[in-house]
């Protein structure tokens, strides 16, 4: 298997960003999930400019922090968990990662302390 192939296959959508927000990398479903806004024509355009506040000064704070970033919305008649945090390369943050997937309305939570 070469090096990210198994990202297209993930069951979510993956986007990632450098440091910037500059969109680097997008996996089929997350082209599938931006289509309507460009899909892979993203790519190599920044993420700051697709957001109206308060997510642009969300965005901004997790860049200038590699801050993490966990929250649900529903669209569409479905529920999605969106999981932005950062990457590091060399030990310093070079961006954040998005991962955005449906949950079902039924989620269980199991506590194991």
């Amino acid at each position: 298997m070469k090096q990210h192939e198994w990202i297209e296959a993930f069951p979510a959508a993956v986007t990632v960003c450098d440091a910037r927000g500059t969109i680097l990398e997008m996996n089929a479903r997350s082209k599938a999930t931006f289509a309507a806004e460009g899909g892979e024509r993203l790519i190599g355009t920044n993420v700051l400019d697709c957001h109206p506040e308060p997510a642009l000064t969300k965005l901004r704070e997790m860049l200038a922090g590699a801050k993490t970033n966990v929250y649900t919305i529903e669209k569409g008649g479905a529920k999605k968990l969106i999981y932005q945090a950062p990457w590091f390369k060399d030990g310093h943050p070079a961006g954040f990662v998005e991962l955005s997937f449906e949950i079902p309305d039924d989620l269980p939570n199991f506590k194991r302390d």
